[in-house]
């Protein structure tokens, strides 16, 4: 870490305590920059490092403790110590170099002494022992009375055997005797099955061994996970008392927000004296008052910032006028969006019809998705037939529309003068586009080839979007947004889709273009792999992971986004989403964290530079940065929405029947209506009805093709009616792009060029 800003501070170490397994002393932490380095007391035991505030302070409260098995220990110079393990990091220095290296020692033979004692803990498996002996004792008592238990069945399995041998030696003695034919018959019957019960009870007992052997294989892997829990509980309870600690400095902050408050132009030097004051009772508080993100370079992870209100905005005014060129009062006046976004924008938002709010609730029909699937491993998804109790009443087109459920955020960026803070409004609607997927592991209907589906909120909201199904192997399709609010989207997107017996991975494939009007910026991006899992046994969820890329190709800034997949052995929030938003020469200006299906924020960067070494060796970036601002909140689902589908309130929407429609329009197909009815065999009757239809519609092209073919003739394939395929300048890449003429058909009512699909 760079020294500029942080002062300078010498003071001697008070020696170790006697033992070798302890040491202690003075040395000097990083806080921030606005109080630089502290003086604090640390201590050095039984492989963890803690500090305190003062010697008195050991008695009854830890600032800080880091585990240095799992740390990285740095030297950055003659007197400086840097220690990282997972996301904290202490910016140590010591009076002297002769004391550093003293220090570095004691550090680094604890540490080995801590990693001996961890591998020690470990079979030859890799297992853990359980960390206690009342662990150790109740899963060994566990596995005692299995044993007894197996014990008892081998007896009972030994006298089966005994009185089965008897039972069949009788019967072969009656088999020997002259009886009947018909009585014969029986005695052969009741022979075979007592056979059957002998070998029945011989799997009985292989299987209860087994399951003995299974139970003995897994026991540590269970107190590992116990042992994970436990420390999740410590990690949240640490957590609880930082938190609390920041209520403190808030409250203080507060109190002193009336006087700064009232202090008038007039009377600087009373304004001056308040602020002194403040600083100097904040000098006072615990040194955590300003984090760092630790971000490497493949894989960002960010920690929220934390900083005192007056210097926040003080910077805040600064930095953003002076680093981006644009207006920071219109960056930041609504940073806290309210939940309806509506409220922000005012009337121009209000959208003049009354849409409806509801849908029929989803009937509790049961099938076994396994039934079906099981035959279906490594195939096409699309290619599956799949009945209507496993799709929700919407089109793949309808789901592509959704993508524009947080619009007001293009509309947003598009007022924005700097690219930077467009470029994080931009990421911000990129991610948004998966907040509605959280609960959603119904499938939407494979739309025909030709079906359209069309949204105009023009009177409402400023858009008209239309989408088309312009290819049906591989499904594709094409949307195209306007706005009169001053950006224009359009996206192809081919689903490639594959079953693995465990999950189901959706890859969407295509880029997704957004320009806008005023500036020239054009945006492009592409979506991350959907993941369904449980598909075999236990609730559906889906996850979503990968890397998003956003480039601005006027300016050549970028935005790197992360979506990390979910682990259950992971401390990071589900579902988390970070990233670092750079200009032309790669230098980061801001830190973007948030979840897909919650929200986003976004942080200034104020100050980075190169820290220590991460756990694979690669060096990290240090960022400090100011207050983080929301950009993006999830709107809540409406009521009763466990029951419809989990739409959210424009899902709710666009099903509903609009006059003047295409013919083609996904709202007009059948078997899609009856389901929202709830009348679902007649809409899975109709489905077949509508595939076969296209099916037939296939082979009579097929046909056509290959009379032409024979005749020597050229044929035209299939066409969309809306779209037409051009080369990209951009990217470089060739996709379906709108032609026009749609909205216009509208307004004459001609769709005499329509196919006839439903």
């Amino acid at each position: 870490m760079s020294e500029q800003g942080k002062g300078s501070a010498s003071a001697s170490a008070a020696a170790p305590a006697p033992g070798s397994d302890t040491y202690k002393g003075w040395l000097f932490k990083w806080t921030n920059y606005l109080k630089g380095y502290q003086r604090r007391w640390f201590v050095l035991s039984n492989g963890l490092l803690s500090y305190y505030r003062t010697q008195a302070e050991m008695a009854h409260t830890c600032r800080g403790t880091i585990n240095l098995a799992t740390a990285h220990i740095d030297t950055e110079d003659a007197c400086n110590i840097v220690l990282s393990s997972g996301g904290r990091t202490y910016h140590l220095k010591a009076s002297t170099e002769v004391e550093r290296q003293r220090w570095v020692t004691a550090l680094e033979l604890a540490k080995a002494k801590a990693i001996r004692m961890m591998n020690d803990q470990s079979d030859d498996s890799g297992d853990e022992e359980p960390t206690s002996q009342s662990d150790r004792s109740e899963i060994q008592g566990t596995l005692k009375i299995l044993v007894s238990k197996l014990d008892d069945l081998s007896t009972c399995n030994d006298l089966i055997a005994k009185h089965g041998a008897a039972l069949q030696r009788s019967l072969s003695e009656l088999e020997g005797l002259k009886v009947p034919v018909e009585g014969g018959e029986k005695i052969k019957a009741v022979n075979e099955r007592a056979t059957l019960f002998r070998i029945t009870s011989n799997a009985m007992i292989n299987a209860c061994r087994d399951f003995l052997d299974l139970a003995e294989t897994h026991s540590r892997r269970w107190q590992r996970a116990l042992q994970y829990e436990r420390e999740q509980r410590t990690h949240l309870e640490e957590t609880i008392e930082q938190l609390a600690k920041q209520h403190n400095s808030l409250e203080r902050a507060w109190r002193e927000a009336p006087t700064l408050v009232s202090t008038t132009p007039s009377a600087p030097t009373t304004n001056k004296e308040g602020s002194e004051r403040l600083r100097k009772e904040e000098a006072s508080d615990e040194d955590e008052d300003t984090e760092y993100f630790d971000a490497m370079e493949d894989s960002p992870a960010f920690i929220t910032v934390t900083a005192t209100e007056n210097t926040q905005h003080r910077r805040s005014q600064s930095n953003l006028s002076g680093a981006s060129g644009g207006q920071p009062h219109d960056w930041n006046q609504d940073d806290h969006m309210s939940p309806n976004f509506n409220d922000v924008l005012g009337k121009e938002l209000q959208p003049r019809r009354q849409r409806r709010t509801h849908v029929p609730d989803k009937p509790n029909y049961s099938l076994n998705l396994w039934s079906i699937m099981k035959n279906c491993i490594g195939k096409e998804l699309s290619k599956i037939p799949m009945p209507v109790n496993f799709n929700e009443p919407l089109s793949m087109l309808q789901r592509l529309t959704e993508d524009l459920e947080y619009h007001e955020l293009l509309d947003k960026a598009a007022r924005c003068e700097s690219s930077l803070e467009q470029m994080c409004l931009v990421a911000a609607f990129s991610v948004s586009s998966y907040s509605t997927t959280v609960h959603r592991t119904a499938k939407p209907f494979n739309p025909l080839l030709g079906e359209t589906y069309e949204l105009d909120r023009l009177e409402d909201f400023g858009y008209r979007s239309l989408c088309e199904q312009v290819s049906h192997h591989p499904p594709a399709a094409a949307h195209h947004v306007i706005s009169q609010r001053g950006w224009t989207l359009w996206q192809e997107i081919t689903i490639a889709s594959k079953f693995r017996g465990k999950y189901l991975s959706i890859m969407p494939l295509g880029a997704i273009h957004l320009h806008f009007h005023s500036s020239g910026n054009h945006y492009v991006w592409r979506k991350v792999t959907s993941t369904v899992h449980n598909i075999i046994v236990g609730k559906l969820w889906i996850d979503q992971s990968g890397d998003i890329e956003i480039v601005n190709h006027r300016t050549k800034e970028t935005c790197q986004l992360k979506f990390s997949p979910y682990s259950y052995f992971s401390r990071d929030v589900p579902r988390k989403v970070t990233g670092v938003v750079a200009d032309s020469g790669g230098q980061a200006h801001y830190i973007l964290s948030g979840t897909w299906d919650d929200k986003i924020e976004s942080a200034k960067i104020i100050q980075s530079s190169r820290g220590g070494s991460g756990s694979e060796g690669k060096q990290k970036t240090v960022y400090q940065t100011l207050s983080p601002k929301l950009l993006w909140k999830k709107y809540p689902l409406p009521e009763n929405a466990e029951n419809m589908y989990y739409f959210s309130t424009l899902a709710l929407t666009l099903n509903e029947p609009e006059e003047g429609v295409g013919l083609t329009d996904s709202r007009l197909r059948p078997d899609q209506k009856l389901m929202e009815e709830g009348r679902w065999d007649e809409a899975n009757s109709e489905k077949q009805r509508l595939e076969e239809k296209q099916r037939a519609v296939r082979r009579r092209r097929e046909a056509e093709a290959s009379d032409a073919l024979d005749d020597g003739r050229e044929y035209e394939g299939y066409q969309p009616l809306w779209f037409h395929q051009r080369r990209d300048s951009v990217t470089g890449e060739t996709n379906f792009v709108y032609k026009g003429g749609y909205w216009e058909a509208k307004e004459r009512q001609d769709w005499s060029m329509c196919p006839d699909i439903f």
